[in-house]
């Protein structure tokens, strides 16, 4: 453990990302194999369940600092991290020990099967033979939140670094269904066949946004358009006669959407097609507004009525497989041809459907189709260059989505709530409100937008023009109006106004716009039926 905690140091004390990847790659040349392993695993979101509740660790903590609950709770959005906290209050270890990273893993997940007095004497046990820095790395293991400045791409790299291999062939490597269980660390890494997990996808290649204008980019001819579909992004899978679907955050989502068992029926085996999932409107030829799809990510299971409400198909991109052949270094235009080959001709109850391409003359043309977007339920247009391959990760150059201007509206911030982590000790988080007559309805939070300094200020201004205290919620006065950026805007009876809002988030303080003048909430309904 001792090791991974000096890594954990090493990439925290540094926002520099090559001094983080070296730092990694000196990891995995040196590190136990097993280490290695749940290194890989803890850095693509494989992590060990979770095995008791954060109020029981706060509850073990605060005795066996010999403190009050109440000061450790109310230390905790000081710190702003509750694994930081445990381990700012523990005692000394009584007896420090230098076992590997994969032992405590080990230990941890052997708590799910000991009653809880069992647990609470391991994890205190374990808390007596870790120093601080191995204390909070255990406590980040213990709550789920590992997040800790190394994304799986940073990981990644500094892998290839280490062994010498291709960091999109090592990418692939890393993607499926793998877990520390069913693989040991040379069996993930120096497999020849990457392919040998049936199941598994490829990296996703994702666009930048396009802030320039799209003449930039050349000569339209070389351009591919589409429009940017609002669902989710996946990947569709069939090979040794099963089928499976991964969301672009390698989750597993086969069950959720099961009209995608008719895929094995229609094709062929060793195909691959990225794709938007999306909730269909057969009547409107378009997809559902995305809140009708939220319905059912959450779920394991889907029942019949929302089968039949909310049917999904995939708006096919791209075909990355076909006949097992992997396809990613052909032109864009070629993989595209033989895509709509492959679907073209297809009954009309296969779950798949080409995503229209839009045609164009020149780059106003395209703005002119652009500006329509919502109209078909998008969110703009996507532009890939013909020639492209398909690349692993964001990279600059061939893929741009060019989204349209957010909607906005004009809203009085009425509560405040402290953030957390580096942001523990500002108000960050806030409800907004617009004008119903006389009354202010709240209709939406937000808790990104402004800088840090508007943060400061807003800050001190709460703590001097609180009104009421709610457990952690403040309500202020009404005094501010900022202007609310979002996405959509759905129909929703679980909100006090009506709507729920998509992404949104503080654009701009309207420190020139009285109160009085904040949008109403009729303004939201014309929204909602223009664009809901």
């Amino acid at each position: 453990m001792k090791d991974f905690a000096a890594l954990f140091t090493a990439v925290d004390q540094t926002t520099r990302t090559t001094v983080k990847t070296k730092a990694l790659a000196e990891y995995f040349r040196t590190a136990p194999d097993d280490d290695k392993l749940w290194t890989i695993a803890l850095f693509s979101g494989r992590r060990p369940k979770r095995a008791v509740t954060t109020t029981q660790l706060r509850e073990w903590a605060a005795e066996r600092a010999g403190v009050p609950l109440w000061l450790l709770e109310e230390s905790y959005p000081i710190v702003g991290d509750l694994a930081e906290t445990i381990a700012l209050v523990l005692p000394p270890a009584a007896e420090e020990t230098d076992r590997p990273l994969s032992h405590w893993i080990s230990d941890l997940r052997a708590l799910a099967q000991v009653d809880i007095d069992v647990r609470r004497d391991r994890i205190l046990a374990a808390w007596d033979q870790l120093d601080a820095t191995e204390r909070f790395l255990f406590n980040k293991l213990l709550t789920g939140g590992w997040r800790i400045g190394v994304s799986q791409k940073l990981m990644t790299r500094a892998l290839a670094q280490a062994t010498g291999q291709d960091e999109a062939v090592l990418a692939l490597k890393l993607m499926g269904g793998w877990t520390p269980d069913d693989v040991t660390y040379h069996g993930l890494i120096e497999a020849e066949d990457a392919s040998a997990d049936l199941s598994r996808p490829y990296p996703f290649y994702l666009a930048y946004q396009l802030d320039d204008p799209p003449e930039t980019l050349g000569a339209p001819a070389a351009w591919q358009a589409e429009w940017k579909w609002d669902g989710i992004r996946g990947q569709l899978v069939v090979r040794g006669g099963e089928h499976h679907v991964w969301s672009r955050g390698e989750e597993l989502m086969t069950d959720r959407f099961p009209e995608f068992a008719r895929a094995r029926d229609f094709l062929p085996d060793g195909t691959v097609i990225d794709g938007e999932i999306a909730a269909w409107d057969a009547e409107a030829v378009m997809p559902m507004p995305f809140n009708t799809l939220q319905q059912r990510i959450g779920r394991k299971t889907v029942p019949k009525k929302l089968l039949t409400e909310a049917p999904v198909l995939m708006l096919a991109y791209d075909l990355l497989e076909d006949g097992g052949e992997d396809l990613r270094e052909a032109p864009m235009a070629d993989r595209r041809t033989r895509l709509e080959a492959l679907i073209d001709g297809l009954p009309d109850e296969a779950p798949l459907r080409p995503s229209p391409r839009i045609a164009f003359d020149d780059w106003d043309d395209l703005a002119r189709q652009r500006a329509t977007a919502r109209d078909f339920r998008a969110e703009g247009v996507m532009l890939k260059r013909r020639d492209s391959p398909y690349l692993a990760g964001r990279k600059k150059g061939d893929w741009w989505k060019w989204k349209l201007d957010p909607l906005v509206i004009d809203a009085v911030m009425i509560y405040a709530q402290q953030g957390s982590g580096r942001r523990a000790n500002l108000f960050t988080d806030f409800t907004f409100a617009v004008w119903d007559g006389d009354t202010l309805v709240p209709f939406t939070k937000a808790y990104s937008g402004l800088t840090d300094a508007e943060f400061r200020r807003i800050t001190a201004w709460v703590r001097k023009n609180t009104v009421e205290r709610y457990g952690p919620v403040r309500q202020v006065r009404p005094v501010h109006v900022f202007e609310i950026a979002f996405e959509g805007i759905q129909s929703s009876p679980r909100h006090k106004s009506g709507v729920a809002l998509r992404f949104p988030r503080m654009s701009r303080w309207r420190e020139d716009k009285p109160v009085a003048e904040a949008n109403t909430l009729a303004d939201l309904k014309e929204m909602l039926a223009a664009y809901g």
